[in-house]
């Protein structure tokens, strides 16, 4: 398998206590991977490092070999992300929004604009300013651009955030359509455990700031009932909170 992203012993510490440490993760290409984890668990600063917003305090990230810290625009070439909100221009059409990003790409067309539309379910909404959007219409706006220029990788943050059940299908369906069509690797955190069980092929377990564990979803179904059972076992078996929560 193509190794496409090495997180290597990845640390980040705030005066408050919370971060990361020693953080090591290997994603292959085609992965979905799931970074599962409760809020304030590590998830957004590791995402922040490997997009470059934050610098580590130890480690690094490198995507397609280029280390993120040393390497910027060379590991950032192929990849996308949504960090955090999206953002888009409230006074313009959600499709003038996509061919406004479109500018920078040569190879997007209005096509390939549609196309993200259609895969978003966005595409009746396409005449409309984001002004009017809900926060889940926002959010699909926004993932429309992550993938319009055919990144390689796609790092998203918390994507179902707003979204509500048709929603969660449709971004479903896009990213495991990217995966398997186009074999873009997408990189996923959360802390919606039933969205990570339907949508990751691999899955890694963060807490307190410490990666517990990594394995398919596949491997994880065929010895627990429901991924929910194994977060909870791991969590309890790294001694991070007492059995009598459950």
């Amino acid at each position: 398998m193509e190794k496409i992203i090495e997180i290597i012993n990845l640390s980040k510490s705030y005066r408050n206590g919370r971060g990361i440490e020693d953080i090591n993760l290997n994603i292959y290409k085609g992965d979905i991977f799931g970074f599962l984890g409760p809020n304030g668990a590590g998830k957004s600063t590791a995402m922040k490092i490997m997009t470059g917003l934050i610098r580590p305090d130890r480690g690094d990230v490198k995507i397609f070999g280029h280390s993120v810290t040393e390497e910027y625009e060379l590991a950032m070439k192929k990849v996308s992300c949504l960090i955090e909100t999206a953002e888009s221009y409230s006074y313009l059409s959600a499709f003038d929004n996509l061919k406004q990003l479109a500018r920078y790409y040569p190879d997007v067309d209005h096509q390939r604009i549609d196309e993200v539309l259609e895969l978003t379910g966005m595409s009746k909404y396409k005449n409309e300013k984001p002004k009017k959007f809900s926060l889940g219409m926002k959010q699909r706006l926004g993932l429309s651009a992550a993938v319009l220029s055919r990144p390689e990788v796609v790092i998203l943050d918390e994507p179902l955030n707003g979204l509500d059940v048709e929603g969660m299908i449709d971004i479903r369906k896009m990213i495991q359509h990217l995966a398997e069509k186009e074999q873009t690797t997408f990189f996923i955190s959360s802390h919606l455990i039933h969205d990570v069980e339907l949508t990751c092929n691999r899955i890694g377990v963060i807490y307190n700031g410490k990666i517990l564990n990594v394995d398919s979803t596949q491997t994880i179904l065929n010895n627990y009932a429901t991924l929910e059972n194994y977060f909870v076992s791991e969590v309890q078996r790294n001694g991070r909170i007492s059995s009598c929560t459950r």
